[in-house]
């Protein structure tokens, strides 16, 4: 592995922002680091970072200890903060060389990867305005070049979509997926679609404790339940469905019920018996799975 986290503690007065917080991130694999407001995703990518001291626990780096090593681990890492900070006085082009020159790059090496940046993060056209001149997406982006312009190994990167109109959604996307292939990529943000598009695994994170880490695919699998969806033509009344042991069930409409059962053949059955007795004319009855949403919500409950 070539980031783990090992019982991660970081105390704030009475409250305990980490509680023994342990995990890892394989290279090639995009690891989705999610929880609530508060949840302590923040204040462990700054202690990986060096921005913070823990107050207990072990990070390595590449095989270094990023507590007692801060300056040999700085540079292997490239960090998009939440708030994404940046010069706006500058311009494109000016602040990436000089972010490029903090980490040692000067000559051709600091020209190539600054249109390398430009190009991937498609600010070529914007790179000779001044950044207080750019949209938020647009500044988005510049704090992404700036996080990736020194080629780093390791690479955090915290609501790196924020403020994305669609389309360009898909770039950075599609750029985040690019950039991760050989590197070790931790990706923290509060849109869910964002997981299920790029992620491999799954860290949750709630009240500094970890309370689920797994792929993606596993973590949406072990899911149990199936949930049936169920519209008529009619109006539904929630009291009809209390005679059948079904899980749980919800309105969606006034014609729309959402059913969630741990046996969906036996649900379909009771469902269909409930619409001859009532003479109800069935309009649809769909399944799906859980999605990440419901199932973080759930975990974090």
């Amino acid at each position: 592995m070539s980031l783990e986290v090992s019982q991660l503690t970081k105390i704030y007065g009475s409250q305990k922002a980490l509680d023994g917080v342990s995990f890892s991130v394989t290279p090639g694999r995009i690891l989705g680091f999610l929880g609530p407001n508060g949840a302590g995703k923040s204040t462990a990518m700054k202690i990986i970072c060096g921005y913070l001291a823990p107050d207990g626990g072990a990070v390595s780096v590449l095989g270094k200890n990023a507590l007692t090593a801060p300056k040999q681990v700085s540079p292997l890492i490239g960090y998009l903060p939440e708030h994404n900070p940046l010069y706006l006085d500058m311009y494109v082009r000016e602040f990436l060389e000089f972010s490029g020159g903090i980490y040692g790059l000067s000559g051709n090496r600091l020209k190539q990867r600054v249109l390398e940046m430009l190009q991937k993060t498609g600010l070529e056209p914007e790179q000779h305005k001044k950044i207080s001149q750019l949209s938020k997406g647009y500044r988005q982006r510049v704090g992404l070049a700036r996080a990736l312009i020194h080629d780093p190994q390791v690479i955090i990167l915290d609501e790196p979509t924020t403020g994305l109109d669609p389309n360009q959604l898909v770039e950075i996307r599609a750029l985040i997926k690019e950039v991760a292939a050989h590197k070790t990529l931790i990706l923290s943000t509060h849109i869910m679609q964002e997981v299920e598009a790029i992620c491999d695994d799954v860290v949750i994170i709630n009240k500094g404790k970890i309370l689920a880490a797994d792929s993606l695919e596993n973590l949406k699998s072990s899911a149990s339940e199936i949930q049936l969806i169920l519209e008529t033509e009619e109006e539904l009344d929630l009291q009809w469905f209390t005679q059948f042991d079904l899980a749980k069930f919800g309105t969606k409409g006034k014609s729309e019920v959402i059913i969630s059962a741990s046996n969906a053949g036996e649900a379909r059955k009771e469902i269909m018996q409930l619409i001859q007795q009532r003479k109800l004319n069935l309009i649809s009855l769909n399944q799906s799975k859980k999605n990440l949403e419901q199932i973080f919500r759930e975990i974090t409950r």
